[in-house]
């Protein structure tokens, strides 16, 4: 088992779950984080951490589309170690259903 972050994270970007991450699994994108499922450990503690609900196990039948995706952007973006600041419009876009037209696939910025 490992977790994966699916689209509640998308304009949300709290990134409190990269702060408790103990082996850097975590990868930035624009909009959007994803985790590295092959460096994922399965330890869980960024799960409870996401202010978004963001994160689930890759057993959730929800996580079947999010697998491969963060697989595919862990490849492409940098690796985030520390919780940088959200976007100034996080909270607005907390709990909005169908945000994955809102994914962006470039690679974030760290600030």
């Amino acid at each position: 088992m490992t977790y994966v972050v699916t689209e509640a994270c998308i304009r949300c970007k709290y990134m409190d779950c990269v702060s408790v991450c103990p082996v850097d699994c975590f990868f930035e994108g624009e909009n959007m984080l994803v985790i590295h499922p092959d460096q994922c450990i399965d330890c869980g503690v960024c799960e409870p951490e996401c202010p978004a609900g963001a994160i689930i196990a890759d057993t959730d039948p929800a996580a079947e589309r999010w697998v491969q995706l963060n697989r595919d952007y862990a490849a492409q973006w940098p690796s985030i170690r520390q919780k940088g600041t959200p976007p100034a419009d996080a909270d607005q876009w907390l709990d909005k259903p169908d945000k994955i037209a809102l994914f962006s696939p470039n690679p974030g910025q760290q600030d």
